[in-house]
């Protein structure tokens, strides 16, 4: 940790210290993990860390969560959510992510106001210039950016949750199953199973960081550069795989893994315009 980093760090603390009372929205990934240590750190029985379960969260995602909170004793709790039912996020727009927020934070009011406590999530310094319509729904209801507010980025973080042990502190980005839909591909509960399923199948085969992307009856397979070509080699074990979760078609993507992929389709003018009456961000 250098001195900016713990200039910035102590700047986090007097903010949690003065909230008081906060309710951590933790998906187990390392931005929400730092949040949640340092306002344990600080308030003590006045934080709980809430995680969001639903059929956007992976089973592995949900396992490390609980067991990270469980590991480092801080106060956790399990809600359900129920986006995929909500039309607006099924239909699966390029305003998805706002749908999802909007509903985790109606969730959460009640529960934030029982504890007389302000909600708060992971938002980095980094994600203010990305693509993240989930802002808005934040700012419609009131919501905290600690880390964010600090100037604190996605390195400085990882570096701070290492210093605090926290074994999340290399973890690569995990957003939840939806992203792994291209747009306009409807979300429902059976294509966020397949792509859960299909994910867990390629890491049996020994594949670490991937992302299966549903393109309806396609999924086209992103793995880092150093495996695509083992890939090529267990190409008859992977398409038989995917095949058996109703995939028609398994591809390969040339480009390898990129967080976020999906939304270079939304830098395309004749996407764009067709998506247009739905983006909100």
């Amino acid at each position: 940790m250098n001195h900016t980093q713990g200039a910035k760090e102590r700047e986090l603390i007097e903010r949690i210290a003065e909230i008081g009372a906060v309710v951590v929205a933790y998906s187990g990934g390392v931005d929400s993990a730092y949040l949640a240590s340092v306002c344990h750190g600080v308030l003590g029985e006045q934080a709980l860390a809430v995680t969001a379960v639903s059929p956007s969260l992976s089973r592995r995602e949900r396992g490390d969560a609980e067991a990270l909170a469980a590991r480092e004793g801080w106060n956790h709790m399990t809600v359900e959510t129920h986006e995929v039912a909500r039309d607006e996020y099924a239909r699966n727009g390029s305003d998805r992510c706002y749908w999802c927020k909007a509903e985790l934070f109606e969730v959460l009011a009640p529960i934030s106001s029982a504890r007389a406590a302000r909600i708060a999530v992971g938002t980095n310094l980094d994600d203010l210039s990305e693509h993240r319509p989930g802002r808005r729904a934040a700012r419609e209801n009131d919501v905290l950016t600690p880390l964010a507010d600090a100037g604190l980025s996605k390195a400085e973080i990882r570096e701070l949750a290492a210093a605090r042990n926290l074994p999340v502190a290399d973890k690569p980005a995990s957003p939840c199953l939806a992203s792994r839909f291209a747009y306009g591909v409807r979300v429902t509960p059976e294509g966020l199973a397949r792509v859960d399923n299909a994910e867990e199948a390629l890491r049996e085969l020994g594949f670490g960081v991937l992302r299966v992307r549903d393109h309806g009856d396609l999924a086209r397979i992103e793995l880092m550069p150093g495996e695509i070509e083992r890939a090529g080699d267990l190409r008859s074990e992977i398409a038989i795989a995917l095949r058996a979760l109703g995939f028609k078609y398994v591809t390969l993507d040339l480009e390898g893994f990129r967080s976020g992929s999906l939304n270079e389709a939304l830098l395309q003018p004749t996407f764009a315009s067709r998506l247009g009456s739905s983006a909100s961000r």
